[in-house]
């Protein structure tokens, strides 16, 4: 049974959590470095919270969680579409930033051996830290933050050679077979996806038959552990295992319930992870080389962000978007924890040493915001005469969309959420970057592309789409890419905006299958609204709008046949006479049979002149 120093600590961890974040969040720094402040306070600083190292083993299941989510949100091919930028970009900065580094830490660091973990240590970034930024600033769907992601993930990747290679540095004899263990992870990733491509969803179905939410629940965990612990016992990383487990399931029918049960286990784990390195700082270490410590942080900071920049711009990158990654993935990440201790153990890296570098890793973790913020002043600096930050046709990510969406005006996002509600997948491309990175933050996956340019439309999936919706602002936009899609791929249902009547009359000319104006129905709304305020019954109000809709459509057609200004005759320019309530008996005469003459003529004489457009 627990002691009730357990039960204590625990309590006062939550309430650091629940306090900290916030705050922070206020404060415009992030929810991470709250948890950071939280953990040094609770521990190094007033001591309240122990055993700081033994938290954080626990709390990186929280990196599991996270691995595992977003997993689920990469589907193989999407993955397989990323693989220049995981193999290529991530090896280079890896290899890249590692070199630099080690070449740095020989000026200081008492031996070659110490430099080279130390290096390779800090070429590694913060998985948990950099993901959970992208997902607070919804910029995880954007160029940089795909870019980002694929290089944590090779990461991932890297430290395991790291640590084959970190014993061949000391004079303890290496007796493991390094083909045995070679063999060992290609076995365990040979069964995790076995396993999740035949096994978890038959599972998955069973306990779903059931309906016991508690048991879909303990399945949804032993899932991610079953994976994580399978890969820690072949020598691999236990992010990666539950990452392949949430990648073989983005698929499954069951992916938003292992999504919504694994949640807050993650968000919990995950804040306890950053306090759990707050409480793992050696304070002592910090106090008598606080100088050392921050000036060797800002010189690494600033070359990995260098070395990003570059390998980013090597591999067709933008400028802005490399300037981001090299700002977000600055910071040293919880790998380095891995390789220093394993390093430590067998003797390559002593006390003090390993010491400093932890501490380099965790004051790098609450710098990162401010590295953050100087990259949009970059960037900002770099555009300041009004330029468009230049931004890069990439379309590694769009799926297999039945709908291509071409512009993401308003009329454009109101039917996107339509689409999104009824489950449908959407790809959405627009060639404006700060319509780009606006929508971005509130979770729209867009694809810059000038949709008016074939090439583009092929990249961005229009072969496996069934409808292609044109919600462009300018007519003279919208006609042409009509003209395209219409010519190059027939088969394809075009859906329309129209600016205004005139437009549609223009539409009404294309093969078009759908298109309506943009403020039609919203006014016709607005007058059913008014009519209901003035006393009308609902009823009344939906048949009078009616009336008018329909008489709009005869209107378009006649002026399709005639001409814009045709059909004048047809809308109402004057309250209409209702009709009488009882049936006249006999027919009415004429008190002057000469009015004859005038009536039904004034009016089509009037509206001759008419030239108003409605919206």
């Amino acid at each position: 049974m627990a002691t009730p120093e357990v039960y204590t600590q625990t309590v006062i961890l939550l309430g650091g959590a629940v306090l900290a974040a916030p705050v922070s969040k206020k404060l415009g720094l992030g929810t991470v470095l709250g948890y950071l402040i939280a953990g040094l306070v609770l521990g190094p600083v007033l001591g309240i919270v122990s055993n700081g190292e033994r938290i954080l083993h626990f709390a990186e299941l929280g990196i599991v969680f996270l691995l595992f989510i977003l997993g689920l949100e990469m589907r193989p091919s999407r993955l397989w579409a990323m693989r220049r930028d995981i193999l290529g970009l991530g090896t280079t900065q890896v290899m890249f930033c590692g070199l630099m580094l080690t070449t740095l830490g020989m000026f200081i660091a008492p031996t070659f051996s110490i430099a080279l973990v130390g290096g390779f240590g800090l070429a590694l970034s913060s998985t948990a830290y950099v993901l959970q930024t992208l997902e607070t600033r919804k910029e995880f769907n954007t160029a940089y933050g795909q870019k980002s992601f694929s290089v944590l993930l090779f990461q991932d990747i890297a430290i395991i050679p790291m640590l084959a290679i970190v014993p061949l540095l000391s004079n303890v004899a290496n007796t493991g077979s390094d083909w045995s263990a070679f063999l060992i992870g290609v076995g365990a990733i040979a069964i995790v996806l076995f396993a999740g491509r035949y096994l978890l969803n038959p599972l998955l179905r069973v306990i779903a038959r059931t309906g016991a939410h508690e048991a879909m629940i303990a399945t949804a965990l032993l899932v991610v552990f079953g994976a994580a612990m399978l890969m820690q016992a072949a020598g691999l990383s236990m992010a990666l295992g539950s990452f392949l487990a949430g990648v073989l399931l983005a698929e499954s029918s069951f992916k938003l319930e292992l999504e919504a049960n694994i949640e807050p286990f993650r968000g919990i784990l995950l804040g306890l992870f950053f306090m759990a390195v707050g409480l793992s700082l050696n304070i002592d270490i910090l106090l008598e080389n606080w100088l050392a410590i921050i000036a060797c942080v800002l010189v690494a900071m600033l070359v990995k962000s260098a070395c990003i920049f570059l390998a980013c711009r090597a591999f067709g990158t933008t400028v802005p978007d490399s300037i981001r990654a090299g700002a977000i993935l600055s910071q040293h990440g919880e790998f380095g924890f891995v390789l220093f201790a394993s390093a430590l153990s067998i003797g390559v890296l002593g006390p003090k040493s390993s010491s400093f570098l932890i501490a380099m890793v965790v004051l790098s973790m609450a710098m990162t915001p401010l590295s953050v913020w100087l990259g949009g002043k970059l960037i900002t600096y770099l555009h300041r005469d009004g330029e468009e930050a230049e931004m890069q046709e990439d379309f590694s990510g769009a799926g297999r969309s039945p709908v291509l969406m071409i512009g993401f005006s308003r009329i454009g996002q109101i039917a996107a959420q339509a689409l999104l509600a009824a489950g449908v997948d959407v790809t959405i491309i627009d060639n404006n970057p700060n319509t780009i990175r606006n929508a971005a933050r509130f979770g729209f996956r867009i694809y810059f592309g000038n949709g008016a340019r074939k090439e583009v439309l092929v990249a961005a999936g229009i072969k496996d789409a069934s409808i292609v919706a044109i919600c462009t602002h300018l007519p003279e936009t919208t006609n042409r890419i009509v003209d395209i899609v219409a010519s190059e791929f027939p088969d394809v249902e075009i859906y329309a905006r129209a600016y205004d009547r005139r437009h549609t009359l223009q539409l009404m000319d294309k093969p078009v299958k759908f298109h309506t104006r943009e403020t039609f129905e919203s006014a016709l709304i607005l007058g059913e609204a008014m009519l209901e305020g003035l006393g009308k019954s609902r009823d009344e109000a939906e048949q009078i709008i009616e009336e008018v809709r329909e008489l709009d459509k005869k209107r378009l057609q006649v002026q399709y046949r005639e001409g814009l200004y045709a059909g004048s005759d047809i809308m109402h320019s004057k309250p209409v006479q209702p009709e009488p309530l009882v049936e006249p008996q006999h027919e009415a005469e004429l008190l002057d049979p000469r009015s004859r003459e005038v009536v039904g003529e004034g009016a089509d004489d009037e509206s001759d002149n008419r030239t108003r457009e409605d919206a």
